[in-house]
């Protein structure tokens, strides 16, 4: 029994060293609403959330991947609209786990999943 649980320890570290940064994605997202997808980063790229104001009230959100040295900084975004330009400021936050750039929800929802699968493998496993 203790040999099978190693050899599953040994290949998920395999698998989790070999494998890229991957984020939840929404290109632009208003209010509380971020409608989000997932992504696989490129080398040097984290995961980040946005978060900024439009016109003094409209609240934006962004998810992706960014380079590094762009993140923890505050851009500003114009828009051009009929000669008047709209302008923004967003501050993009990272982190640098999987899928750790979650909108608001159930806090670590991803790691009890992965927590719930491995109990679920090993007792499988017993049987």
């Amino acid at each position: 029994m203790n040999r099978v649980v190693l050899q599953l320890v040994a290949v998920g570290i395999c698998f989790a060293i070999g494998q890229a940064l991957e984020c939840y994605k929404c290109d632009i997202g208003f209010w509380k609403l971020c409608i989000t997808t997932e992504t696989t980063c490129s080398d040097g790229e984290l995961c980040f959330s946005g978060e900024g104001k439009a016109a003094g009230f409209v609240d934006i959100k962004k998810k992706g991947c960014l380079p590094e040295a762009e993140c923890n900084q505050t851009e500003q975004v114009n828009f051009p609209t009929s000669g008047n330009t709209t302008v923004y400021s967003i501050t993009k936050t990272c982190c640098n786990t999987n899928l750790c750039n979650a909108g608001p929800g159930l806090p670590g929802t991803p790691g009890l999943i992965l927590a719930i699968s491995a109990v679920s493998a090993l007792l499988v496993a017993n049987f």
